[in-house]
C-alpha cells in the first residue's frame, strides 16, 4: 500500500477513487471506469511541472536499439514514477532471418538531445492513426518546463565534394525507400539491416536488394560495406546505410573522401527547445477529440494528458488483470482524460506494454502498480520518467 497524504481530484463520475501524494507535486490515484465493454480500472499519475522541483524525462536503457523492464529503468535513473512510452519494433514476422530492434517508432529526445526521427508512417507498429496525425507526432516538455504536443521532422543532409543528399533517417529501424539514414552510438548494437526493409506504405514488403553501408569518423570515409552490418558505433562515429537510390549515391564516395554529415529535429509548432519528447498519437487537441478515433477495438492502454497551458501532466495507464482486460477503446482515452481536465493528449503503446511504476518513500526501487496484461512487465524502448528534487 502507498501512504502519503490524501490528493484532491476530479475522476469520472460514478468512479471509485483512492488518491495519494507520492512526492511533493506528484500523485497516484487509481479508479474504475465504466466503458462500453465493461468497467476498466485506471492508474492516474498526476504530475504538477509548477512545483521547481518536479521534472519528466526519458527513461530509456541507453541505446535507441534496445529495451528493458520499465521498473529498471525507472531505478537506473533515480525516478520516483514513470509509464511506459512509445510504440516500437516488436516483433519482425514478414522478413525471414531478420531481428526485431526493440527501436521505438517516433522521434525520441533525451537532454535536450535528439537521439532519433520517425519511421515512415507505413512501418509503423500499433493501432491505425487518426486522420491528420503520423509518425513525427511527440509529447514533450520544452526547456520552458511546460508539456506540449508537436511533431518533429528530422532536418539532415549528407555532403560531400560540393553534393548534397538529404537525410532520410536518423537511429531508425525503417529507412524511407531511395534514401540515406545515419546510425550512431545512440542507436547501440542491434544489425542496421531492419532499416532496408519494407516501404515507405508497407511493412510487410520485401527488404531492399540495393543497399551500401559507409561508416565516416573525423569527417572522412573509413570504411564501406555491400550490406548493412552491427554491433556497436563507436564514439564520434557516423554508420550511413543507404538503399536504392540512396545506395546508388554512397557508393561514389571512396575511402578517405570528406563527409559531412548534418541531422537535427525541427519543431512543427515549439519555438522553445525540447528537453524530452517521445512519441505517440494525438487523441486530444484544445479539448476536443480528434475526429476519426477508433470507437470500436477496445484494449489495455497507456496515455498521457496535458493541462493547464503544460503546467500539469496526467499520466495513464489501465490495469490489465483478468477482470478488466477489455480496457478502453481509443475514443473512450480521449474522453476520459478530457474528463480529467486535460485539454492535449496522446495515445501510447498499449497491451502488454501498459506499465506504471512508482517508487514508495523509502524504498529500494520503483512497484509497478497495474497489472501488466501479460502477466510480468514487458521490455520497453522507452518510457516517462518523474523526477522530483529535495
Amino acid at each position: 500500500m502507498l501512504t502519503g497524504a490524501a490528493l484532491a481530484g476530479a475522476a469520472p463520475a460514478g468512479a471509485a477513487q483512492r488518491a495519494v501524494e507520492i512526492a511533493p507535486g506528484v500523485g497516484y490515484e487509481e479508479f474504475d471506469v465504466p466503458a462500453s465493454r465493461g468497467v476498466a480500472h485506471a492508474h492516474l499519475l498526476r504530475v504538477d511541472l509548477r512545483d521547481p522541483r518536479v521534472r519528466l524525462g526519458l527513461l530509456y536503457p541507453g541505446a535507441v536499439a534496445a529495451r528493458a523492464p520499465l521498473s529498471g529503468l525507472a531505478d537506473a535513473r533515480g525516478a520516483v514514477a514513470g509509464v511506459n512510452g512509445d510504440f516500437f519494433h516488436l516483433t519482425e514476422t514478414q522478413h525471414p532471418g531478420v531481428e526485431a530492434t526493440g527501436a521505438s517508432v517516433g522521434p525520441a529526445v533525451a537532454h535536450g538531445r535528439a537521439l532519433k526521427a520517425a519511421v515512415p508512417d507505413g512501418q509503423r507498429f500499433g493501432p491505425a492513426l487518426p486522420p491528420g496525425t503520423s509518425t513525427e507526432d511527440v509529447v514533450g516538455v520544452g526547456a520552458d518546463r511546460r508539456a506540449r504536443l508537436d511533431g518533429l521532422a528530422l532536418d539532415g543532409s549528407v555532403t560531400s565534394a560540393g553534393e548534397r543528399l538529404p537525410l532520410g533517417g536518423h537511429n531508425q529501424y525503417a529507412l524511407p525507400v531511395d534514401s540515406v539514414g545515419a546510425f550512431t552510438a545512440d542507436w547501440g548494437s542491434a544489425s542496421r539491416v531492419r532499416a532496408t526493409c519494407g516501404t515507405d506504405t508497407s511493412r510487410a514488403a520485401p527488404c531492399s536488394t540495393d543497399t551500401h553501408e559507409v561508416t565516416v569518423r573525423g569527417g572522412r570515409v573509413v570504411a564501406a560495406s555491400g550490406t548493412p552490418g552491427g554491433g556497436p558505433i563507436a564514439r564520434g562515429t557516423t554508420v550511413l546505410v543507404g538503399r536504392e537510390a540512396g545506395a546508388q549515391w554512397l557508393r561514389k564516395l571512396s575511402v578517405g573522401e570528406r563527409v559531412r554529415v548534418r541531422h537535427r529535429l525541427v519543431a512543427a509548432a515549439s519555438r522553445i527547445p525540447y528537453r524530452f519528447a517521445l512519441g505517440g498519437f494525438p487523441v486530444l487537441r484544445g479539448g476536443r477529440p480528434l475526429p476519426g478515433l477508433d470507437d470500436r477495438t477496445s484494449a489495455v492502454r497507456t496515455a498521457v494528458g496535458v493541462a493547464d497551458g503544460g503546467r500539469r501532466v496526467l499520466l495513464l495507464a489501465l490495469d490489465g488483470a483478468p477482470g478488466y482486460r477489455t480496457g478502453l477503446t481509443v475514443a473512450e482515452v480521449a474522453a476520459v482524460l478530457r474528463d480529467l481536465g486535460a485539454a492535449d493528449a496522446v495515445n501510447l503503446d498499449g497491451g502488454g506494454s501498459t506499465t506504471l511504476v512508482v517508487r514508495e518513500a523509502g524504498a529500494a526501487g520503483a512497484a509497478v502498480r497495474n497489472h501488466p496484461s501479460g502477466g510480468a512487465e514487458r521490455p520497453v524502448p522507452n518510457g516517462i520518467g518523474v523526477f522530483t528534487a529535495p
